[in-house]
């Protein structure tokens, strides 16, 4: 299934996966280049939540940009394999070497905002990330290695303690959303 079939048969889980799945349509539609960074304005990244095989606990990363324990996930850089894309940043983000998805199906559709910042010495405007993620699952038992490019740790967090160790108010509302929604897996 391509990734635009995949994104428009996606049920909603609630009124802000349903409006952003609208307006990341709406971004495929209008821009031919979402799929790249070359869209300074709002391009596709894929995240993954990686939780244990009890899924009582969630592989967090300590994000240098968001100063925030946070999700693992990245651009997509033209790459239509969303799930692969989401994989592949956990695995080069937390070292493991074996992340297997619950589930091939989108876990959430969420647009991220951005804030303005320096990467590589160059300053990167403010912008939207159209995120679409993947409930991943992981042995919490196998080693961990810090990316040091873009994180200062990695480490399991108990999931009803995700909103203690992330800063990001808007964040702790998704990850209490990506708990919930668990729930019924």
């Amino acid at each position: 299934m391509s990734y635009i079939k995949e994104i428009k048969s996606y049920i909603p889980y609630n009124e802000q996966e349903q409006k952003d799945k609208d307006l990341i349509l709406n971004c495929i539609n209008n821009f031919s280049d979402v799929f790249t960074r070359e869209n300074t304005l709002a391009h596709i990244t894929s995240s993954g939540y990686i939780v244990n095989k009890n899924r009582d606990k969630t592989l967090m990363i300590f994000h240098k940009i968001y100063n925030s324990w946070s999700w693992t996930g990245g651009h997509a850089d033209g790459d239509s394999n969303l799930l692969k894309v989401a994989i592949k940043e956990a695995t080069e983000e937390t070292g493991l070497k074996n992340v297997k998805p619950i589930s091939e199906n989108i876990f959430s559709l969420d647009v991220l905002t951005v804030d303005g910042h320096i990467k590589n010495g160059e300053y990167v405007s403010s912008h939207l990330h159209l995120s679409v993620a993947y409930l991943l699952e992981a042995d919490e038992s196998e080693e961990l290695i810090i990316n040091e490019d873009e994180t200062r740790g990695v480490k399991w967090i108990p999931i009803n303690k995700v909103d203690y160790y992330s800063s990001e108010p808007y964040m702790i509302e998704v990850y209490k959303k990506f708990n919930e929604k668990i729930k019924s897996y």
